[in-house]
């Protein structure tokens, strides 16, 4: 891939790379935007095909994470981090585990302050702590040492006030009770998803690559529990992708049977066009960055000294924002991920 040809494209920006051979550590940082402030976002670890593929996907989450802290009113940028999963990481003991995120987290803290990492896709409160000994530049660390603990609630608790904003505003509803709501994965943010909504009363199907973790999401909410490959073309009021991105393609378009996307998963539109295509038959679509912001304006709390009332009640506002831009979607009769864009847009502009 050509790398400056990707971060002109995605208006960058910054990338850096860390590497450490005693621990096996492999890391990037993207620093998409500090305009507002510095770059917050999760350092993610996973195993990837190549390293052209890591690089394309923490380009593509720190402008996400960028426009995600803009229409959140957030006053930092945007940044992400993955680490390249080493193969034999399944079989680390838990010191070697912390040794590979301390290397991090002196990674991290070489960057001076201008990038905040938190938790994300396969890192928890505990390896924050670990990052935590080694920098101050990390939030999201357990309860016990100071942190605001798992964000994953936060970002629950967003998704289920932006599916109220559009039950309320385009579905004519009244409440949630009866809206059938299919959740893809039941993970991290899907489970507390799925409590959300049950304890609102909506209907649920809902599906995990672990069928185990889905058939006790299932009894444990009276959810419908269908098969992974099933899940996107329920017949639904709001279809709720949570696990990982890219779940809506071009293809999957005309298959699907649901008036509404609305989920946590992050870069769920496969490509562009898919977005033109839901706007063509008439779904809804609220864009990620925006509905999932919970687990963000959680974790960027702890800068005014964390307070669980105050990080609900912005996380609550969620519900205004997708409000808006649906408004802004009806009247200027464009996709709504194009009218959230152009919100985040101004909003770093202004500075």
């Amino acid at each position: 891939m050509d790398i400056f040809d990707t971060l002109k494209q995605l208006g960058y920006g910054e990338l850096h790379f860390g590497r450490d051979e005693a621990t096996g550590l492999r890391a990037i940082v993207g620093l998409h935007s500090t305009r507002l402030g510095p770059a917050i976002g999760g350092s993610r670890i996973r195993m990837y095909a190549s390293e052209a593929e890591a690089i394309d996907d923490v380009t593509r989450l720190a402008q996400a994470m960028s426009y995600k802290a803009a229409i959140a009113g957030l006053a930092h940028g945007g940044g992400k981090a993955v680490l390249l999963a080493p193969p034999e990481l399944a079989h680390f003991d838990s010191e070697r585990r912390a040794a590979l995120f301390r290397s991090f987290g002196r990674f991290v803290d070489g960057l001076g302050g201008r990038y905040i990492t938190t938790e994300d896709s396969g890192t928890s409160p505990a390896d924050m702590d670990v990052i935590r000994s080694v920098t101050k530049h990390v939030l999201g660390a357990s309860a016990a040492n100071g942190g605001s603990g798992d964000p994953s609630p936060f970002t629950a608790l967003g998704v289920r006030r932006g599916i109220e904003a559009i039950a309320h505003k385009l579905l004519g509803r009244k409440d949630l009770s009866g809206l059938h709501v299919a959740v893809q994965g039941v993970g991290h943010v899907g489970e507390p998803l799925v409590k959300e909504l049950a304890d609102l009363g909506a209907k649920l199907t809902v599906s995990d690559v672990d069928q185990a973790r889905a058939e006790r999401v299932g009894k444990t909410y009276k959810a419908e529990v269908v098969a992974p490959d099933a899940i996107l073309t329920v017949d639904c009021d709001v279809l709720s992708p949570c696990a990982l991105g890219g779940a809506i393609t071009e293809e999957l378009v005309p298959q699907l049977r649901t008036k509404v996307v609305a989920g946590a998963a992050n870069n769920q539109l496969r490509t562009a066009e898919a977005g033109r295509l839901l706007m063509g038959r008439g779904i809804f679509y609220a864009p990620d960055y925006a509905i999932n912001g919970g687990g963000l304006i959680n974790v960027a709390d702890e800068f005014a000294g964390y307070s669980l009332e105050r990080a609900t009640q912005k996380t609550l506002a969620i519900y205004d924002t997708i409000a808006e831009i649906l408004e802004r979607s009806r009247r200027d009769k464009k996709p709504p991920e194009t009218v959230a864009d152009k919100m985040a847009e101004e909003r770093i502009a202004a500075g």
